[in-house]
């Protein structure tokens, strides 16, 4: 259960939110990457149109399509850079930033000044020359492609920022959800946070089994790979919490490093319950 990003803003801000809301996580950081493996076409924006037109090999309708979404996120770069904006403002905006603000930047557009990017005065974007890339398999005829398009590969070694999330209280779960929900898409919130609540209630279902007394783990197991799934109703309709013994053994060891549980000579036993 874990958010995981490659921006550093967004890892700053959501850390800050985080420990704001006392929501209990581990940050772990790692060597990651970006790579793409493609082609490149190079010119102003009216020539690589141009080249599009007349290129064969390829899926001209995607092509276009993805040269249109291009022009558009220039576009939309372009509005905020004219009056000015913040570095980090616009790398909110999606990793896609980046890439349009080196391509700017090789076309010296634009000015850096104290955090703040600003398009030079007296640019005209249609006499800049940019580099659209688009992937392989848009090619079904690379020796037809290659008379125009140059092949391109790019690898980008970057940080990785994990947010582990050690929640078991269903107000913190809440609160974490509309937190993300300003960092993330929709539906990696919607996994996280369901998968959250679905350990949170197999977790209380655990430690309501075990009561005061100690408990085989195997037979604990055992019991709860039987009676998996969970269904619970819920006014909007049905949660279902479905696990393998593997996933069950593995929230034990969860509740266990808690301190929720103790697990020793095979046995089970319960310390404390959920708050």
């Amino acid at each position: 259960m874990r958010f995981v990003t490659k921006n550093e803003a967004v890892k700053r801000s959501f850390l800050e939110d985080l420990k704001r809301e006392g929501i209990k996580f581990e940050l772990n950081e790692r060597l990651s990457y970006e790579s793409f493996v493609g082609y490149m076409l190079e010119g102003t924006l009216e020539e690589i149109r141009a080249q599009i037109e007349v290129m064969e090999g390829a899926d001209k309708e995607a092509l276009i399509e993805g040269f249109t979404s291009f022009k558009e996120s220039l576009n939309h770069i372009l509005e905020h850079i004219k009056v000015g904006e913040k570095f980090e403002v616009l790398l909110n905006e999606g990793p896609w930033v980046a890439e349009i603000l080196d391509q700017l930047t090789r076309n010296g557009a634009i000015d850096y000044e104290d955090g703040v990017i600003k398009l030079r005065d007296g640019v005209d974007v249609t006499k800049l020359r940019f580099e659209f890339k688009f992937p392989f398999n848009l090619v079904h005829n690379p020796e037809s492609a290659e008379k125009i398009a140059k092949q391109f590969a790019f690898a980008d070694l970057t940080m990785e920022y994990e947010f582990e999330i050690l929640e078991l209280d269903m107000g913190k779960i809440n609160a974490l959800g509309k937190i993300a929900s300003r960092y993330f898409p929709e539906d990696v919130l919607l996994r996280v946070y369901f998968a959250l609540v679905g350990r949170a209630i197999l977790s209380s279902e655990i430690l309501k089994s075990l009561g005061n007394e100690k408990v085989e783990l195997s037979e604990l197991v055992k019991a709860f790979a039987r009676a998996a799934p969970i269904a619970i109703p819920t006014p909007k309709g049905t949660l279902v919490i479905n696990y393998s013994p593997v996933a069950l053994e593995e929230v034990l060891r969860f509740l266990k490093r808690l301190g929720y549980i103790e697990i020793k000579a095979g046995k089970v036993k319960k310390l404390r319950d959920l708050v």
